[in-house]
Formats: structure tokens, sequence, C-alpha cells
């Protein structure tokens, strides 16, 4: 079993920054993949950004340039980076990690972009 908890979110003004991290426990395999995904008002669920246990890492074009995404894999800790908030940047956010063909979600934290 493998539980993953979000934490870091919460309300930022418009051009703001915020850093959420993602802590995995549980039976981890070496080989992985961690992630953030989100879910904006009215939308599905859908990809930010991507990263694998050799730190590969992708993202939506829509975050590019103002989201980073990090790993630490001695504490199975993944990490975003946000900045240069906007508005449409509204979501919950959630953590996954991805072995075995198994993926597995966190709770979901709730970032907030307005003024």
């Amino acid at each position: 079993q493998v539980q993953l908890v979000e934490s870091g979110g919460g309300l930022v003004q418009p051009g703001g920054s915020l850093r959420l991290s993602c802590a995995a426990s549980g039976s981890i395999f070496r080989v992985n993949v961690m992630g953030w995904y989100r879910q904006r008002p009215g939308k599905e669920r859908e990809l930010v950004a991507t990263i694998t246990s050799a730190r590969s890492t992708k993202y939506d074009d829509s975050v590019k340039g103002r989201f980073t995404i990090s790993r630490d894999n001695t504490k199975n800790t993944v990490y975003l980076e946000m900045s240069s908030l906007k508005p449409e940047d509204t979501a919950v956010y959630y953590c996954s990690l991805a072995q075995l063909a198994k993926t597995y979600w966190g709770q979901g934290t709730q970032v907030t972009v307005s003024s």
C-alpha cells in the first residue's frame, strides 16, 4: 500500500509563488513516476507535471516556464514550485505515484490564486 500526503496549498495573490510538497510512504519501489495533477473549477483533472525516479520531467504547456517539479528520492518526496501564478491556476492539486502499472493518489490540496 502507498500513501501520499500533500502540503503547501493555500491562498496566494496573482504573480505570487507557492511550493507544494508530497510525501509518499508505504511500499515504494525504486523505479516509479511521481507527478502533480490538478482539477480546476468546471474542468476535468489534468496533468501538470511528472518526474521519474531518474528525474526526467514532463510539463503541461500551460505551466512551462512557471512551474518546476523536483523530487528527493531518499525521502520519497515530490515538490512543485509554482511561480507567476495566475487565477487560472486555481485548482485542487493532486499528488500521484505510479509504479508496477498502478497509480496512487493523494487527497489533494487547494491552491487559490486571487487578489
